[in-house]
C-alpha cells in the first residue's frame, strides 16, 4: 500500500509542477517550439531546472543499494544509439511539435476537460498498442 500511496504523490507533484510550469498549456509548448515567430523560452528554464535536479538526485539516490519501495533500481540496458531510437525520437518529437503535447502533460490536461487531450491521449494509447504488438512480432 505504501508503494502505492508514494507513487500517486510522486505523480501527483510531478503534475502540479506541469501544470505550474505551463507545460499542460499546448500554446505555450508551441510557442517555445517556434523560435522563428512568437518563441517564449520561459520552457527553457523549467527544462535546465528538471535536467539539474535529475543530475543531483540521480548521484544521490544511486548511491544505495536498492530503492526504498523497491527490490532494485530499473536502468537502462541499452547504451547504443539504434535505428528504432532515432525513429522513435523523431516521430515524438514531430507528435510534440504538431500538438503541443508529450505524454506526461497531455494526461494531466486530462482534468482540465480540454478536447484536445481527450482527443490525444487514445491516439497516444493506440500508438503504444500497436508499438507491442509490432514489436513482439519482430
Amino acid at each position: 500500500m505504501l508503494k502505492w500511496m508514494s507513487c500517486l504523490l510522486a505523480g501527483a507533484v510531478f503534475g502540479l509542477g506541469l501544470a505550474i510550469a505551463q507545460m499542460t498549456n499546448p500554446l505555450k509548448v508551441l510557442n517555445f517550439l517556434d523560435v522563428a515567430g512568437t518563441w517564449d523560452p520561459s520552457l527553457a528554464f523549467v527544462m535546465g531546472a528538471a535536467v539539474m535536479i535529475t543530475l543531483v538526485g540521480f548521484r544521490l539516490v544511486l548511491r544505495r543499494k536498492a530503492p526504498l519501495l523497491g527490490e532494485r533500481f530499473h536502468l537502462p540496458t541499452l547504451v547504443h544509439v539504434d535505428r528504432q531510437l532515432l525513429l522513435g525520437s523523431a516521430l515524438f518529437g514531430i507528435g510534440w511539435g504538431l500538438t503541443g503535447y508529450c505524454p506526461g502533460p497531455a494526461l494531466a490536461t486530462l482534468l482540465s476537460g480540454n478536447v484536445e487531450a481527450y482527443l490525444f491521449v487514445p491516439a497516444m494509447l493506440l500508438g503504444g498498442f500497436l508499438h507491442r504488438k509490432f514489436a513482439r512480432r519482430a
